[in-house]
Parts: structure tokens; C-alpha cells; sequence
């Protein structure tokens, strides 16, 4: 079982070392700056997945308007995968948007892990984009419609 605990600024440096535990694949953009989780934290809304009390992933969204909802991260940390827990904590998300008409996110084509996640929750994929993040990589866009 875990929990969502909303991320304020005092969390950056533990948000920046999840990050720094998932970085250096090609298939996810990490944001490693304390600047960036301070930017994020400002615009949308973060949590920090906890499990037994200890802080073990990140997921975070974005409100574009009110019908539509932008999933901008979700992470766990590596050693607490496989665990069931990024599926545990969208549902969660997924709950707390029941009312949200449209929900967006984007994977690299070859996280299949991830694909397979958001497939079981109902997204479809909706589009390819190449280079979305500038990092040379392509991701799927998917979506979610109620």
C-alpha cells in the first residue's frame, strides 16, 4: 500500500535524487535542477509516493484547462519497481481526475513497461512526436477520454 503526499518546496533535493536514480537511459528525461522541481512544483501538482514511510517515486500533472489533464511525470525508483506501485499510484491519480474529461501524457516508444501501464489503465496512443523533449528521442503520445 502507498500514499500520496504533496510535494512542496522543502521536498526538492529528495525530488532531484529520485530523479538522479532514474537518469542516463535513453527512454527518460530526468530534471536533475532544483530549479526545475521549484518551476513544477509552482505550476502543477507533484507527490511524493511513499511506501512504509519511505519516500520511493514522484508523479506529478499538470492542469491545461478544465477538461484537460497533462500527466508530466511519474517515476519510481529503481529498487522499488515491479512492485505494482507506478500502477497504484495512477489510479490514484486517476481517481482524484474522475470529473476530467481528457488526460494526456507521453513515453518513449521503448518503455514497453510503461506502455503496457498506461494500456491497462485505458489510454490509447494517439500520436508519435519525434524529439519531443530535444533530447533526439520520440515519444508516444497518449490519451485518456472520458
Amino acid at each position: 500500500m502507498i500514499s500520496l503526499k504533496r510535494a512542496t518546496i522543502s521536498d526538492v533535493k529528495a525530488l532531484v535524487a529520485l530523479e538522479q536514480g532514474v537518469a542516463g537511459t535513453h527512454i527518460y528525461v530526468p530534471m536533475l535542477k532544483e530549479e526545475e522541481w521549484i518551476e513544477e512544483i509552482g505550476k502543477s501538482v507533484v507527490y511524493l509516493i511513499e511506501k512504509d514511510g519511505v519516500v520511493v517515486g514522484n508523479v506529478s500533472y499538470e492542469k491545461i484547462n478544465k477538461d484537460n489533464v497533462y500527466i508530466s511525470g511519474l517515476v519510481v525508483n529503481p529498487k522499488f519497481q515491479g512492485q505494482g506501485i507506478a500502477h497504484e499510484a495512477l489510479l490514484k491519480i486517476l481517481e482524484e481526475l474522475k470529473d476530467i474529461k481528457r488526460i494526456d501524457l507521453v513515453t518513449h516508444p521503448d518503455n514497453t513497461k510503461a506502455l503496457k501501464l498506461y494500456e491497462s489503465l485505458g489510454f490509447t496512443v494517439e500520436s508519435r512526436k519525434e524529439n519531443y523533449f530535444g533530447d533526439g528521442e520520440p515519444r508516444l503520445v497518449l490519451v485518456l477520454q472520458k
